[in-house]
């Protein structure tokens, strides 16, 4: 009686995918569109290497795809290895690949390049102060007061938006489907006021494009931050994510407590907000050598 349960409930586990095609639609399903884009290109990349069906591939043409990208960046190849053991876990987990051989496989360690991407407070300050537009300065505002990921901030509605005391909250879909809300300063929220004005429709985009209508998109974004960044003088390649980190780094920096800094975020693990502490340390035990 258990054999005939057991095979079942194989079958039935099997029957959620008959291709590879579909399986990779159902791995890819709900998540941000963005990641869709990357998975879909790691593994493309995969899969055009090996030239096989998933059920055909073994460990050894997995550990051959790794060693063709091991003269790419680290970070480049620990990406595209988590994404090909992620897509054989999925397929293992749902019964379409009777064994999940990129198990074996171990990403290489990536260098935490943070501190290359966490600005000075002083440069922040520049960016903030000579964005002349009234829209765009709150976009900055809010990436940076509010820790923002860019697709939050595209995403807000006015309903979102919401007074509280003397200042106000904006409530965010974050990564992982999470919800948080994050208060905002009271200059910040007062500027959001201003662009907002009132009598709004609740589902109304705050930023709206309005060469698209609908909400601003992410390159939007990325292009009102990297002009602010070139008109403050700073030659880097600055994206929104590194208004976020300002946030983290400077907050903790003011004496922010870590589990505060980690609840704005967003951050599913305090310790991926004690990176920030890693990357930009207040003190080193060479400084007290006699040197």
């Amino acid at each position: 009686m258990h054999e005939m349960v057991s095979a079942s409930s194989e079958e039935r586990l099997t029957s959620q995918a008959e291709t590879d095609e579909q399986l990779q639609a159902l791995w890819l399903h709900g998540r941000a569109a963005s990641t869709q884009r990357a998975y879909c290109s790691d593994s493309r990349r995969f899969l055009r290497f090996v030239g096989k069906p998933l059920r055909s591939i073994k460990l050894a043409d997995v550990q051959a795809f790794a060693d063709s990208i091991s003269d790419r960046a680290p970070a480049t190849q620990s990406r595209a290895i988590n994404v090909v053991k992620s897509l054989f876990s999925f397929g293992h987990r749902v019964g379409y690949l009777p064994f999940n051989v990129a198990a074996a496989v171990k990403a290489p360690p990536a260098k935490d390049t943070r501190a290359e991407r966490i600005l000075p407070e002083a440069d922040i300050q520049r960016m903030l102060a000579l964005e002349g537009h009234p829209r765009n300065r709150v976009i900055l505002r809010l990436l940076y007061g509010a820790g923002l990921r860019v697709s939050e901030l595209c995403g807000l509605k006015q309903r979102d938006c919401q007074p509280r005391d003397d200042a106000g909250q904006v409530t965010v879909f974050g990564k992982g489907g999470q919800t948080r809300t994050v208060l905002l300063p009271v200059s910040v929220w007062q500027d959001l006021e201003a662009l907002s004005g009132e009598g709004s429709d609740p589902d109304a985009p705050v930023f709206r494009s309005r060469k698209k209508g609908g909400h601003l998109t992410a390159a939007q974004v990325w292009r009102i931050v990297r002009a602010a960044a070139r008109r403050a003088g700073i030659d880097a390649d600055v994206s929104p994510h590194w208004l976020r980190h300002g946030h983290a780094s400077h907050a903790l920096d003011r004496g922010a407590p870590l589990h505060l800094v980690q609840a704005t975020l967003g951050h599913s693990s305090v310790a991926t907000t004690g990176r920030y502490l890693h990357a930009r340390p207040r003190d080193s035990s060479g400084r007290y050598l006699a040197l």
